[in-house]
């Protein structure tokens, strides 16, 4: 076989490929994924505040302040570096190898921070981290979409959803217990562990867009060369030809494409600037409690580490019924408008009610976990359909302009602008409820809340899905079971 017959040899057909590009598995892998990133995130903040005094060498008074300014930096990575990640993302022929240059990145900042003696390590770290958590969801989510459709998306991303929220309480509680019994390295020994069987997990998915070649050959598409007519293609010479763009349109299309150009056209559609917006309400929602949750609970109830860390469960158990908003979801398409503007509202007299709660009682730690839980179920009844209305939405824009986005679409940028929003509250939630409890108290930080959850709760009413009054369209992305 000569140098060029084996360039172009037919690859073989890999083992277990039916497994390996089924839904099932790329679901697991995506969600996996998705934990593994925010358990990596949690698992050093119980770490942080010893090491930096201890491995640093960050004086008492300023171990604080670096504590935030390393959580803002990590915000502030993911908020950068998504949409840039999306935008590539559609651009390339692969969800799978931006997957593992995240998985690159997630290792990478694992290793600075467990050798971390200096301050500039530790930032780099957590910059990385930032990096990789941009990769994961937004191409992730892409996968998602390439992988299900829209017949079972919801469903698919609420086990996302709940393995996400599976992590992010698992891995502080994890990494104190660790930390405190096994000392500084047991830590990261979890943490590589965890990479490794994440690592395992990448390489050997295949994308059923490639998988299809050995799976349905005969539904293989064509090469690009037979698609575009170009040399060594068999043309029919009665078809007539398609007519060819003038230079001004080529040049217009060119422009379209542009990547600030298309943001623009994404954040001009009311359906995902809601979208964009419900995201951003529901991080700021969840990141105030990571600032103020646990010196509350101390000061009211005197509980330590081990309690602190605890609370949190209330907050996340609910997205366990994630799985089953998007059954909802895919089985009434409409339903994502009323049960994120429902959600909003009820989350208004939940967080006013935080304010009864007051004293070392065993009847205020009751109540506060029973708030905290209906809290987290109207924040977990907003993820997922909050993910639909994206993907729905960059659909119908898609179907209005063809030819704006490219051959790649612009399903992954979008994902990467949502990412983008649940980054931006991240980054300005500790400071937001931290500054209203600190000058006002608890009580008005819940009441803060209680009004920023109502208000939005009216612009997705009035414009998620489109327009509430405007005359529904058939068509098939909106259709389903009523």
């Amino acid at each position: 076989m000569g140098f060029k017959d084996y360039l172009h040899r037919e690859p073989t057909r890999p083992k277990l490929v039916e497994i390996r590009s089924s839904k099932w598995f790329i679901i697991f892998t995506v969600s996996f994924a998705a934990a593994t990133d925010y358990f990596m995130y949690g698992l050093i903040v119980p770490v942080t505040p010893t090491a930096l005094q201890r491995r640093v060498g960050v004086s008492e008074d300023q171990v604080q302040s670096w504590t935030s300014i390393l959580l803002a930096l990590y915000s502030a990575a993911t908020l950068a570096f998504s949409p840039i990640v999306g935008y590539l993302a559609d651009r390339t022929e692969s969800r799978r190898w931006p997957l593992l240059f995240g998985l690159v990145a997630l290792g990478a900042a694992t290793a600075l921070l467990c050798v971390g003696t200096s301050i500039g390590l530790w930032v780099a770290g957590r910059l990385c981290q930032g990096a990789a958590s941009a990769v994961v969801w937004t191409v992730g989510i892409a996968l998602l979409v390439d992988t299900v459709g829209k017949d079972g998306f919801g469903q698919a991303v609420g086990y996302v959803s709940m393995a996400l929220s599976m992590g992010t309480v698992a891995g502080p509680l994890l990494g104190g217990v660790l930390y405190q019994h096994g000392g500084y390295y047991s830590v990261f020994g979890l943490a590589f562990g965890l990479i490794g069987v994440d690592i395992f997990l990448r390489v050997v998915l295949i994308e059923q867009k490639h998988a299809i070649k050995w799976l349905a050959p005969e539904m293989r598409p064509l090469s690009p060369a037979r698609e575009k007519g170009e040399e060594g293609a068999a043309i029919n010479s009665d078809v007539p030809a398609i007519d060819t763009p003038s230079i001004d349109d080529q040049k217009k299309l060119k422009r379209s494409r542009h990547p600030l150009r298309q943001i623009a056209a994404l954040l001009g559609t009311p359906r995902l600037a809601i979208a964009l917006w419900g995201y951003f309400i529901v991080s700021l929602v969840l990141t105030s409690f990571d600032s103020v949750l646990p010196i509350f609970v101390e000061n009211t109830f005197g509980w330590q580490q081990t309690g602190q860390g605890l609370i949190f469960f209330a907050i996340m158990l609910p997205h366990l019924v994630d799985p089953i908003t998007g059954m909802i979801i895919d089985r009434y398409p409409k339903s994502p408008r009323y049960i994120v503007s429902g959600s909003f509202l009820c989350a208004v007299p939940v967080s006013v009610l935080l304010r009864v709660v007051t004293n070392d009682t065993l009847h205020d730690k009751v109540v506060l976990c029973a708030l905290l839980a209906l809290l987290g179920l109207c924040i977990a009844l907003s993820m997922t359909p909050l993910a639909a209305e994206v993907f729905y939405s960059v659909n119908e824009k898609e179907t209005e302009s063809p030819d704006s986005f490219g051959r790649g679409g612009a399903m992954a940028l979008a994902f990467g602008l949502t990412n983008m929003s649940f980054a931006a509250g991240n980054l300005i939630g500790p400071f937001f409820a931290g500054f209203i409890r600190q000058s006002a108290g608890w009580g008005t930080m819940g009441w803060a809340m209680g009004l920023i959850t109502g208000v939005s709760s009216v612009p997705v009413l009035l414009f998620m899905g489109g327009w509430i009054l405007r005359k529904p369209v058939v068509n098939d992305d909106q259709e389903g079971s009523e």
